[in-house]
């Protein structure tokens, strides 16, 4: 008896929104050419052009994805210029999106990645629009990765270098200070910052000290209701890194935080104000 192949994955996640038809022609695009596909919104609602913030979201979702999940990615201030189109072989799935970035945090979880062009136009609409590649190449792409009808080393060339964020780890500056950046900020406006919990896990029982723009965190609390209201303080988030949120208030308006912004953080005495 034939063994049933199980109706394939493939996720969503852009900047588009939901007010436009773009996320939905895009899903559009995929049922039309693998109608039996399983179609997940990992989020429409990233910032405008925030390569940070599509970087955290889809390596916040891909581990808890089947294997041959096939995720579209489209983050892409660069849509139209030379910036490549790119599949990305990593955990065990497939990754489409634009070479700009987006997927550096995927590639640092996988060394053993591989990585193709999306370099043909047998797989791309007819006449594929210079605004809008989510449509035209990524769609028909993961569409024919996820029904099996094109293999990943046919949609193009492999590459082997892949454009990648230079600031995902924090920088130390000094023996007890580094640098780091806001990866996202989530709907409740807790602040994402890059400095992993395991490895500043002293700052839930020592002095620290966390900048972000003007404003400086030095409380930490293990829960949101641990801390009273208008507390403005560092946790550590179900992401791994240190967080800043506060009770039933929006962190990143009191810090003016946001995807890209400037992180110090100090073990021991407070950072200055430069």
């Amino acid at each position: 008896m034939p063994v049933s192949r199980a109706a394939p994955i493939v996720t969503f996640t852009t900047d588009f929104g939901l007010a436009d038809h773009y996320a939905g022609t895009m899903k559009g695009v995929l049922l039309s050419r693998c109608p039996e596909a399983r179609l997940v919104d990992i989020s429409h609602e990233i910032p405008p052009f925030s390569i940070h913030a599509g970087a955290y979201a889809i390596d916040q979702a891909a581990p808890y994805f089947p294997p041959r999940t096939v995720h579209v990615v489209v983050i892409d201030p660069g849509v139209g210029t030379a910036r490549r189109a790119v599949l990305l072989e990593a955990l065990g799935q497939y990754f489409i999106a634009p070479d700009n970035g987006v997927l550096s945090m995927i590639a640092a979880r996988d060394k053993n990645w591989r990585a193709f062009e999306i370099a043909n136009p047998a797989l791309w609409a007819s006449s594929p629009s210079s605004t809008f590649h989510g449509r035209d190449l990524f769609a028909p792409a993961a569409a024919a990765v996820a029904s099996g009808a094109t293999a990943p080393e046919a949609v193009g060339p492999q590459i082997f270098r892949l454009e990648l964020l230079g600031d995902l780890e924090p920088k130390q500056v000094e023996s007890n200070l580094w640098r780091g950046v806001v990866l996202s900020v989530d709907h409740f406006g807790n602040v994402i910052t890059n400095f992993r919990a395991s490895s500043f896990a002293a700052i839930a029982s020592s002095a620290f000290s966390l900048r972000l723009g003007n404003r400086e965190i030095v409380d930490f609390r293990r829960t949101f209701g641990g801390a009273a209201a208008g507390l403005c303080f560092a946790y550590f988030g179900s992401s791994g890194y240190v967080e800043v949120g506060m009770n039933q208030q929006n962190a990143a308006g009191w810090t003016s935080a946001a995807p890209g912004t400037q992180a110090s953080l100090r073990l021991g005495t407070a950072i200055q104000s430069s």
